[in-house]
């Protein structure tokens, strides 16, 4: 009885004291824009899968997942809109019925004021990893993020300028500029 309660009180001091949170997948989401050559913008959103941050004097940490299957584009309603989804959805884009979801992973952070720091980590996409460095800004329970990563770095291909020549206004920008928000537990 007495090591079931010295257990339970080093549980609870544990959960007392650690600035380790989940994030809540319901209120958190990714907003993507991607952009072709001439002035034609698209956008829309991803859900988060799971995800744990941690914010402690040492800085952000953690890793957060994305579901790639809950892929929506929000600039074209309709039979269009569906068009591009599933086209993104597909191996010219994503290839999301193989790989279903992608990650960040923070490696490190320095802080750069009371709320913001510079984070590096590493993306996940397609089953591709490579480091990535963005700021976030921490308020309360929500932390925000903007980053941008190279596509074609993650073997995505369709009218990139890095794989084809000759694409003229048809050109896809290879970045794609993303704003994470996520709402801690």
């Amino acid at each position: 009885m007495k090591k079931l309660i010295l257990l339970l009180v080093v549980f609870i001091s544990y959960q007392s004291f650690s600035n380790e949170r989940t994030v809540n997948v319901d209120k958190s989401f990714v907003k993507w824009t991607g952009k072709e050559i001439t002035t034609k913008i698209h956008f829309g959103k991803l859900n988060i899968s799971s995800g744990s941050i941690t914010i402690d004097d040492n800085g952000v940490s953690g890793e957060v997942n994305v579901n790639m299957e809950s892929l929506v584009v929000e600039d074209l309603q309709g039979e269009w809109g569906k068009k591009l989804e599933g086209h993104l959805k597909s191996d010219d884009f994503f290839s999301v019925d193989k790989f279903k979801e992608s990650s960040i992973k923070t490696t490190s952070s320095t802080k750069k004021s009371d709320n913001s720091y510079e984070v590096q980590g590493v993306l996940t996409i397609k089953g591709i990893s490579h480091p990535i460095t963005f700021d976030v800004n921490v308020n309360g329970d929500v932390i925000n993020a903007n980053l941008t990563f190279d596509r074609s770095l993650y073997d995505v291909r369709f009218r990139s300028g890095s794989f084809f020549e000759n694409l003229g206004d048809k050109l896809i920008v290879d970045d794609i500029d993303l704003e994470v928000t996520l709402e801690l537990n």
